[in-house]
């Protein structure tokens, strides 16, 4: 997949995020999933675009970019508050301030917003209804291929993370293909 073509994932919001002042910051002390397929069009952007970051993930239940010595996730300039690696970043990063969770026992997945008080992106897509509806959309098909790509063990320990900050904004049944994913 080209760049360009990465790049066309979602929105360009750099005009709100980059003006973000709320204590909370998406890119601070969070660990966005990185498949192995997201970790190879990461490295070749990174290589295509002589940007020299060595080792940029770490490993544990699952792999994710390394944070700074602040707390920040590596790709992060804190100069311009924008990212680095912007056409071809992880999944969640592209959905937020979308997030979601699986009720396995319902067989549905829950989709969600952050609240503005946390996220002035959140506020910006929420009260714009066509905004939300989009990027909803682009946030579930980012969700669902991410999904579908992570490993069972992956999948559960990012499922037990906690979205403070959150409300429900619809639900969809899940493909049975991931329900089995959770429960085999």
């Amino acid at each position: 997949m080209s760049h360009k073509k990465e790049g066309k994932r979602q929105n360009n919001f750099f005009n709100v995020c980059s003006r973000c002042k709320t204590s909370y910051s998406c890119c601070h002390e969070t660990t966005p999933p990185v498949t192995s397929e997201r970790r190879k069009v990461i490295e070749a952007y990174l290589k295509a675009e002589k940007m020299p970051i060595k080792d940029p993930f770490e490993e544990t239940e699952y792999a994710f970019p390394k944070l700074d010595a602040d707390g920040y996730c590596i790709f992060h300039d804190k100069k311009t508050r924008k990212c680095l690696i912007h056409p071809v970043k992880p999944e969640t990063c592209v959905a937020g301030p979308m997030t979601f969770d699986i009720n396995v026992k319902t067989g549905r997945i829950e989709w969600f917003v952050k609240m503005e008080k946390i996220c002035q992106l959140a506020g910006t897509v929420y009260k714009d209804e066509e905004l939300r509806r989009k990027h909803l959309e682009s946030a579930k098909r980012e969700v669902l291929r991410l999904m579908a790509q992570l490993t069972a063990e992956e999948l559960k320990a990012i499922l037990k993370k906690d979205e403070p900050e959150t409300f429900k904004i619809e639900e969809d049944t899940l493909e049975k293909e991931l329900l089995r994913k959770l429960t085999g």
